[in-house]
């Protein structure tokens, strides 16, 4: 996208699992961005999760070659993820060393989020190389952060973004 469709440095929004592909593009591409929102920022979730199950079940998960992770945002009630993918995922992980990230970030996370804990986003404001990141933690936030405030903080989080980065140029 950042390469084929975009015209010049853009501010990168991702949620959940896209708030984890959205530190990895900007560490892939930081000429092409200019600052990030991450909501809910799944950063390392499922190698980290799928490592916390007692052995047993990580043994069966893998002779049956799929872990099938619980989640309410899924309408069937879980996530059906293969080993290959969560062996893949383990060569993105970012939350061993410093992010070389250096834009500014702004990490949006409830506190209430089943799916993805909130102190994940804490991990990853420590480790961006970033002297400008926030964090919103939104006591009543839930996952999918769909609540109308909830869309109202990250408009406002986008423009205000937009308009620090349009005042420094």
């Amino acid at each position: 996208m950042l390469d084929e469709l975009a015209d010049g440095p853009q501010i990168l929004v991702g949620s959940s699992m896209g708030g984890w592909l959205m530190l990895l593009s900007a560490i892939a591409r930081p000429e092409k961005t200019k600052a990030l929102v991450g909501i809910s920022t799944a950063a390392d979730h499922l190698v980290t999760a799928f490592k916390t199950l007692p052995i047993e079940v990580r043994k069966d998960c893998e002779d049956k070659g799929v872990w099938s992770l619980p989640s309410k945002s899924s309408e069937e009630g879980a996530y059906k993820l293969t080993m290959d993918f969560l062996a893949e995922a383990e060569n993105h992980c970012v939350l061993q060393s410093p992010i070389p990230i250096t834009c500014p970030v702004r990490l949006i996370h409830g506190l209430k989020d089943e799916d993805v804990p909130w102190h994940i986003s804490m991990q990853v404001a420590e480790r961006v190389l970033s002297a400008d990141v926030d964090i919103i933690l939104r006591r009543h936030g839930q996952h999918r952060m769909a609540e109308k405030d909830d869309i109202k903080l990250m408009v406002y989080t986008i423009d205000d973004l937009i308009d620090k980065l349009t005042t420094l140029v």
